[in-house]
């Protein structure tokens, strides 16, 4: 691990020390995340409510600059270049490296159609299936833990062959049952669980992008 990765991890439980208890778990998320992205593989993330604002936050940050500029590979950079001259170089180094990440809340067309045609329950489950690769993870987003359409969509990952994480709060529900990480919230409200989540999935995705980028 690069010393400012440990850095950044020592100074996020220094100030939230009533986290220690979920190092270790928090931790081995980042593994997963990072065994994902070295394998080739991608992010999903489902969530309702707020847990589904969250979704779309984490993928924001995953897929551009969080804490890093993060520039492009000099032979990217280079084809852009070739192919398309000085502006393609304007266009690259405006261009940043990206994690591929998907959130599954957000597809209107779809979920509205896989709702009113066959069953609003499974619309994280069959988009697992449609995206789903034995080397992606997915992040699941439920504060009581307990969220039907999260539920089944970890049902679809296990199926396929795609690691879980769960962030949940309460006491971990049905979803922390069956997920490879859970990372319960200490809180039983809402608004408390959803404030510990985006303090946690904020240290995941700097500790992974300072891992896989130098700049």
């Amino acid at each position: 691990m690069k010393e400012r990765t440990k850095q950044k991890i020592d100074t996020f439980f220094k100030i939230n020390d009533d986290l220690l208890f979920m190092k270790d778990n928090i931790m081995k998320a980042c593994s997963i995340i990072l065994d994902t992205y070295n394998n080739g593989g991608k992010i999903l993330v489902c969530g309702n409510g707020g847990s589904c604002s969250d979704s779309e936050h984490i993928v924001g940050e995953l897929m551009k600059g969080f804490l890093l500029k993060r520039p492009l590979d000099e032979d990217i950079k280079y084809k852009f270049k070739q192919y398309f001259g000085d502006e393609g170089s304007i266009i690259a180094n405006k261009l940043q490296g990206s994690l591929p990440a998907i959130s599954l809340g957000v597809h209107a067309a779809f979920n509205t159609a896989f709702i009113n045609d066959v069953d609003s329950s499974l619309i994280y489950a069959q988009q697992v299936i449609g995206y789903g690769k034995k080397d992606d993870s997915i992040i699941g987003i439920s504060t009581s833990g307990n969220a039907a359409n999260v539920y089944y969509a970890f049902m679809a990952a296990k199926v396929k062959g795609l690691k879980c994480i769960a962030l949940c709060g309460m006491d971990g529900g049905k979803i922390s049952a069956i997920s490879d990480c859970s990372l319960v919230a200490p809180s039983h409200e809402t608004y408390r669980i959803q404030e510990y989540h985006v303090a946690i999935y904020h240290l995941i995705c700097a500790v992974v992008e300072s891992e896989i980028f130098e700049f």
